[in-house]
């Protein structure tokens, strides 16, 4: 029964983060800014290999951020 949950949280943050990547290659912003969030979807699915549930908990904290339109610093 948990392998079930663990596979259903595993598509969900897949098609999460696929959605996330979109998301952030569509947006108009400086690409100092682009290559940031890029970093942390990227930082993201690493955590996503060993830690599923705070993978799901970073993506949710940083699409929120996205929703309230704040963004990191570029370089």
């Amino acid at each position: 029964m948990e392998r079930d949950s663990q596979l259903e949280l595993y598509q969900a943050v897949a098609v999460r983060l696929k959605e996330a990547h979109a998301r952030v290659r569509s947006l108009q912003v400086p690409e100092g800014v682009r290559m940031a969030l890029s970093r942390k979807l990227l930082a993201i699915t690493a955590v996503a290999k060993h830690d599923l549930a705070r993978a799901a908990r970073r993506l949710d904290r940083l699409m929120k951020d996205l929703d309230e339109g704040r963004f990191p610093e570029g370089d």
